[in-house]
């Protein structure tokens, strides 16, 4: 494996940083202290649209589509860049790239014509990610939801939760049952839905911790009616792909909190170099020396885990450990780095004057969406096992 970047590798992250240095990191604290206003949200909405026009919001989907087409360790690149600046900004790319990559592997010819130019281009804000109930979250084959055929249309009844960008999306990759007699994860399908169908309502936003500008709301399903061609792959084959795509994903979010730590080490460092204690900077104590090592190192191992499994998911189809270990360390490393960064800082760390108070509260939920860091220990030793027979 070459850990040099090709031309357009290069390219992908160098667009994504000066993106998110001119456009993003100056709004970003503006954008989380009061993300319902309108002005806010209407620079948030703009920075999705200037992130589809430079061709971020569809990395590894095909050119036909609308995509850049620079593969898997361009998009983990350029979601680092982006985490730097904007985790809820980070957020929103992530998903809405999943979203693309799954209509993408199993939808069909005129569903992929019609929705993934849309999310590349930016005519959709973003795409969402329906897969999350209140009874199937790590065990996502528990879910309620039902969809039945009724003529030419499904109908589906049921909710969704913790749902980002539910307000801002122009469609939704979702899961409902379709076969209540099969096996638990064998009766569920995938459908394709948009903002606009009858029968879908946005529930109430969540007041989260951190990531305010990205919203995340439920989503309800009463008798909601669309066409019988938005079925996505195979009948009842639905919980396979969002397994896969959930592995994917992974990749998306260690990059995202890589990010976030490594801003957040580096305000630290700079600050620390600065700041006078006992007569001197306090970087000359060892302390805060280990501090700076111990988050440097475990931040550059993360890098190095994601680009491993960036390229395996690019170059095989054998990549759900190197997935999971890789979001596993990265969003481990990276809150490690963020608590670091606080107590660098001393009381000014727990200051939202000081972009580490927020850089910490974006990171934390990184080690619980996209499948908690528990399952992802889990995945990692069943992986590990069945390889020793």
């Amino acid at each position: 494996m070459n850990l040099n970047l090709t031309e357009t590798q290069k390219l992908i992250q160098d667009t994504a940083r000066n993106f998110a240095q001119n456009e993003l990191e100056p709004v970003a604290a503006q954008l989380d202290q009061d993300p319902y206003k309108e002005e806010n949200k209407e620079i948030f909405l703009k920075n999705l649209k200037k992130l589809a026009e430079l061709g971020l919001m569809g990395i590894n989907i095909e050119a036909e589509f609308g995509g850049s087409e620079a593969g898997v360790i361009s998009f983990s690149v350029a979601m680092t860049e982006i985490g730097r600046a904007c985790a809820s900004t980070a957020v929103t790319m992530s998903v809405s790239n999943m979203v693309a990559e799954v209509i993408q592997a199993v939808g069909t010819e005129e569903q992929k014509k019609f929705y993934i130019p849309k999310i590349c281009s930016g005519e959709y804000s973003a795409g969402s990610f329906a897969l999350t109930e209140t009874s199937a979250g790590s065990d996502p084959s528990d879910m309620r939801t039902m969809a039945v055929l009724d003529g030419d249309e499904w109908v589906i009844n049921g909710n969704k939760i913790f749902i980002s960008s539910a307000e801002i999306a122009g469609c939704y990759v979702m899961w409902a049952v379709t076969d209540k007699e099969a096996k638990k994860g064998r009766g569920i399908s995938t459908f394709i839905l948009e903002q606009i169908d009858p029968g879908l309502s946005v529930g109430r936003a969540e007041h989260k911790m951190g990531q305010h500008a990205s919203s995340t709301n439920e989503l309800i399903f009463d008798n909601c009616r669309f066409p019988e061609d938005r079925l996505m792959g195979k009948l009842n084959d639905g919980f396979r792909v969002a397994v896969a795509e959930l592995t994917g994903g992974r990749i998306g979010i260690g990059s995202m909190a890589l990010g976030i730590g490594l801003a957040a080490i580096e305000y630290a460092t700079k600050y620390a170099k600065e700041r006078i204690q006992f007569n001197q900077p306090i970087t000359n104590f060892q302390a805060i020396q280990w501090m700076i090592a111990e988050s440097y190192t475990e931040l550059e191992a993360a890098r190095l885990l994601l680009m491993r499994a960036a390229y395996q998911k690019e170059n095989t189809d054998f990549f759900a450990r190197e997935s999971s270990m890789a979001k596993y360390f990265a969003t481990e490393a990276a809150e490690k780095a963020c608590r670091n960064a606080v107590q660098m800082l001393g009381g000014y760390g727990y200051s939202d004057e000081y972009p580490v108070e927020r850089y910490t509260r974006d990171t934390r939920v990184a080690s619980i969406y996209e499948g908690t860091n528990e399952i992802q220990r889990l995945i990692i030793a069943r992986d590990i096992l069945r390889s020793l027979g």
